[in-house]
């Protein structure tokens, strides 16, 4: 049986710590799917079908069977969809577990049969948010260690042409 794992974000944009938990969950599992969601609650620099594609080219070359795939709907439904067994998770902090808790509670309520697994954030990738990089990047700040050279340039072209077209 192949065990399959999704690991579910917006990746707006998508982090070096995002980067960090994929490879890692990778090895966890035979096949990941990295589920790249719609959140109504947010308003992404990014579309969905920007962030699909950016995802896509930055697990190019991490080692392991890696699927991204995008979704509107349930977490659960969509491991349901596809097969898997596993929710991979991210910690950063405190505050993170407290959500997250919560979270596999009623994930495991609507699907016992698909278990979270978390793992810690590297300790010196702890602090970056996709928020607070988007943050930066709007004040004019350096985001270069916090992501990949190739989504830096896409954060800081995102918001030139947002102030382009804003003023």
């Amino acid at each position: 049986m192949t065990r399959v794992g999704v690991y579910p974000g917006t990746f707006d944009p998508i982090t070096l710590g995002h980067m960090d938990i994929i490879r890692r969950g990778a090895k966890l599992v035979d096949r990941l799917v990295v589920g790249v969601a719609t959140n109504p609650s947010k308003s992404p620099m990014f579309t969905l079908d920007e962030r699909v594609a950016i995802v896509k080219r930055e697990v190019e070359n991490v080692p392991g069977d890696i699927h991204v795939v995008p979704f509107h709907s349930l977490l659960m439904d969509f491991a349901t969809s596809q097969n898997a067994q596993v929710i991979v998770r991210g910690l950063r902090a405190v505050a993170d577990f407290e959500y997250e808790f919560q979270m596999a509670g009623m994930n495991q309520q609507i699907n016992n049969r698909v278990e979270t697994v978390f793992l810690m954030a590297d300790v010196a990738l702890q602090a970056i948010a996709s928020k607070l990089v988007k943050e930066i990047a709007l004040f004019g700040g350096e985001i270069g260690k916090f992501v990949t050279p190739a989504v830096r340039d896409e954060v800081v072209a995102r918001v030139a042409e947002n102030a382009s077209t804003a003023g």
